[in-house]
């Protein structure tokens, strides 16, 4: 039985982990610098050195030389007693990781779409490939975390707001993933997943309450209040590409709000990759894509003038509805068509918000290096995995 709080077992427990959390934080720690950080003394440091070497947790990497007298011993995490799988979905194709314990991810491996292949079998090979690049086994995993388009309805299971990825609708899928893959499956929306890594490692980072625009192919938002994702009775809070603005048509998806992300109206309508592409075209600039058409507008004095000052506009229009609800301290622009855009865009988009009679929230340019979608789930992953393998309790 589990002890009682404040019981000599359940302090050892905390002051495990919190030990096991600084060792994640700061690499490689001698026994002197890992109790000055907990507060233990040398004597209690050693114990639980001693006791999680024990345990498989942590173990001997060299030591600290270059200083007087004796070298003192480091002690890190192994690094091997735990691996999670992350991976994006889109509708080119699957994007899977394995990392260890520690968050150093192993191996990569993508998957495309196949014409008879099941959604499970897909994810499995893409899984498998990163295991098979990293030197692994299905044995190693611990969970797995899924970003995809669209949201999970938690009182279905079903996949909504992303009909262009066929096969990812099943109320079964989730059971299906969990039993190719042996381990417990989180299916999360990506721009949720690109706000974990903006907290985790960004542009939020230190922020409760922010609120994450991603302008891309599709158009969405990630609501962080109190620290918390705000998902929604349907997960489909900060599905704000399909929101009623003036100068879009109005999204129609039938009941079960099913559009993609070309659904016919809305915010997406507006500030989406394809919509940046319309824009530039029509001022005279053909790019086959958004950052290229962005691109191009930044060198062109006069008609990339128009092109940025017009997508600033349309930018500011969906961001003062948010701003008007949510009311964050924050709001981060990520996404491909912000991420062209840069500074110039953010600098427009809140000029054009400065006089509404409304909050003022900071606006940032996301500051996640690489794939924010793949670090969020890695992020989400390690989470859940470290909560099972670090509980010494």
């Amino acid at each position: 039985m589990a002890g009682a709080p404040g019981t000599p077992r359940v302090l050892r427990a905390m002051n495990d982990r919190a030990a096991l959390d600084l060792l994640i934080a700061h690499g490689p720690l001698t026994r002197t610098r890992l109790g000055e950080l907990t507060g233990l003394s040398k004597p209690t440091a050693s114990q639980l050195l001693t006791r999680l070497e024990n345990a498989g947790l942590v173990r001997r990497t060299g030591s600290v030389t270059g200083r007087p007298g004796p070298s003192a011993q480091l002690y890190e995490i192994d690094p091997g007693i735990a691996h999670v799988a992350a991976l994006a979905v889109d509708p080119e194709g699957i994007t899977a990781q394995v990392a260890d314990i520690a968050g150093t991810v192993a191996g990569e491996h993508r998957v495309r779409p196949e014409e008879g292949r099941e959604t499970a079998e897909l994810v499995a090979r893409a899984v498998d490939g990163a295991l098979a690049a990293a030197g692994l086994g299905r044995a190693a995993l611990r969970h797995t975390v899924i970003g995809t388009p669209g949201a999970l309805d938690p009182r279905t299971g079903v996949l909504r707001y992303a009909p262009h990825l066929p096969g990812w609708q099943s109320c079964t899928l989730r059971g299906e993933l969990t039993a190719a893959l042996g381990t417990p499956v989180v299916i999360e929306n990506d721009v949720n997943l690109a706000a974990v890594a903006e907290q985790h490692a960004g542009a939020a980072r230190g922020c409760g309450d922010y609120v994450l625009v991603w302008a891309d192919e599709g158009v969405g938002a990630a609501v962080v209040l109190g620290g918390r994702l705000l998902r929604g009775a349907t997960g489909g809070a900060g599905e704000i590409g399909y929101m009623p603005l003036p100068g879009a048509p109005l999204a129609r998806g039938g009941d079960d709000a099913t559009a993609g992300p070309d659904g016919g109206g809305g915010f997406q309508m507006l500030v989406s990759s394809s919509a940046v592409v319309a824009l530039a075209r029509s001022h005279g600039i053909d790019a086959r894509t958004a950052p290229g058409a962005l691109a191009r507008a930044a060198e062109l004095p006069g008609a990339g003038d128009d092109v940025f000052a017009e997508l600033g506009r349309r930018l500011a229009v969906g961001l003062a509805a948010v701003v008007a609800v949510v009311d964050p301290a924050l709001v981060v622009l990520s996404g491909a068509v912000c991420r062209a855009g840069g500074e110039r865009l953010r600098a427009m988009a809140e000029a054009e918000l400065t006089g509404l009679a409304l909050p003022r929230p900071e606006l940032r340019l996301s500051a996640v290096e690489g794939r924010p979608i793949l670090t969020g789930a890695l992020r989400t992953a390690l989470a859940a995995a470290r909560e099972t393998a670090f509980d010494t309790a």
